[in-house]
């Protein structure tokens, strides 16, 4: 497995508790304190103390973006009010007549962003299969100036070797853009192999527990951090305080609850592998899975999430998604409890018809913390004896 990066000499379960909260030093708060002012008062005209509009800059907000700049090994961290108002913040720096690369498995509001809101406007875009490197450099569009990846992808988890999509972005000039919610900094560090942007829907692991919306950018760049911020700022898709509280609480325990979720996907996967109702897992620590090689090769460990198509079609897949107990039908990911859907018809319905359209029949699972056995006992009565 890929080598744990660390920063500041810290461990990244140590940053992930004190990264950006030291204890407050009017009060001795050990909590980051939610600061609901909107506007802060100025010693005179530009003497403010760091903060001068909530838009702007905010107390929390601020020691969210220290923290979780901090796990990306990044230099400066940016929040928004969601993932796609991180995504739409980052597709801002391609101009009208330029092309992203799209990755052709990637999250269905990502594609209708890009093809929807930002095609009519100018900007360009491929899907393509960023498995295969050498296709990428060998048919390189000469107006691409921005490189898209997930990995693990969503929904299909399939695997792409970020340091050498990165290389090839950064020979010929493009950025590489890496979603990383999937494998969560925990497990990955996209920076550190040569990304230049990480993205990530928050709501997801780093908050943990379906309880707040968020997204989130990390960079390394001074000057791409400065562009970012500008237009995070003139835009003003930002979180509120109490989302900014939410996120940091569940960063706190993310190393511990990815662990579990881990172990978890491990056991749900050995019930998958060996019964009739289930064609084919999808899950990377699998040594026959495409992208197996690069997930051994840049991840801590193999995710929580679980992909797999079931014998007898979408109807087939949909029956079991309505019967488990445990496991909720319902869109998201990445919190405590374990979730399921059918993508074709809840979370990429929108890339249907498109070159990114995914199996009918496959079923994605959000794997949480619960007991193992109870989650593969529930699976177990909803495939089917």
């Amino acid at each position: 497995m890929g080598e744990e990066q660390q920063a500041g000499g810290l461990e990244f379960e140590t940053r992930a508790i004190h990264a950006g909260q030291d204890p407050d030093p009017v009060t001795g708060a050990v909590v980051v304190p939610i600061s609901l002012a909107t506007t802060f008062a100025q010693d005179g005209v530009g003497g403010h103390k760091g903060f001068e509009y909530s838009r702007s800059g905010n107390p929390t907000r601020t020691a969210l973006e220290v923290c979780v700049a901090s796990l990306e090994n990044a230099a400066h961290g940016l929040a928004f009010a969601s993932g796609l108002a991180a995504e739409d913040n980052i597709l801002r720096l391609v101009a009208p007549g330029q092309r992203i690369l799209l990755g052709n498995d990637a999250y269905g509001g990502t594609f209708r962003l890009i093809d929807k809101v930002w095609g009519p406007l100018g900007v360009e875009w491929t899907a393509v299969d960023l498995t295969d490197v050498d296709a990428l450099a060998r048919d390189w569009p000469d107006d691409t100036a921005m490189v898209w990846l997930e990995t693990p992808t969503n929904p299909l988890l399939s695997c792409i070797d970020i340091e050498a999509v990165a290389a090839v972005a950064a020979s010929r000039g493009a950025l590489t853009v890496v979603d990383n919610t999937f494998a969560t900094p925990y497990l990955q560090q996209p920076l550190t192999l040569g990304a230049d942007i990480v993205v990530h829907s928050a709501t997801k692991y780093l908050g943990g527990h379906s309880d707040v919306v968020g997204g989130f950018v990390a960079v390394d760049d001074d000057e791409l951090a400065d562009r970012l911020r500008f237009t995070q700022n003139a835009a003003g898709a930002v979180p509120a305080p109490f989302d900014c509280y939410l996120v940091l609480r569940g960063v706190k325990t993310l190393a511990v609850r990815v662990d579990r979720q881990c172990s978890n996907a491990r056991a749900v996967v050995d019930l998958l592998v060996r019964h009739h109702a289930v064609e084919r897992v999808l899950y990377p620590q699998l040594p026959d899975h495409p992208g197996h090689a690069a997930a051994a090769k840049q991840m801590r460990d193999y995710g929580g999430m679980v992909s797999f198509t079931a014998h007898g079609g979408a109807e087939a897949a949909k029956q079991i998604a309505a019967r488990t107990e445990l496991f909720t039908l319902a869109e998201s990911l990445g919190a405590v409890e374990s979730l399921i859907e059918h993508p074709g018809e809840m979370t990429h319905a929108s890339v249907a018809g498109s070159p990114l359209e995914v199996p009918a029949n496959l079923i994605r699972l959000s794997v949480g913390i619960e007991a193992a056995s109870d989650l593969v006992a529930d699976l177990e009565q909803a495939l089917g004896s």
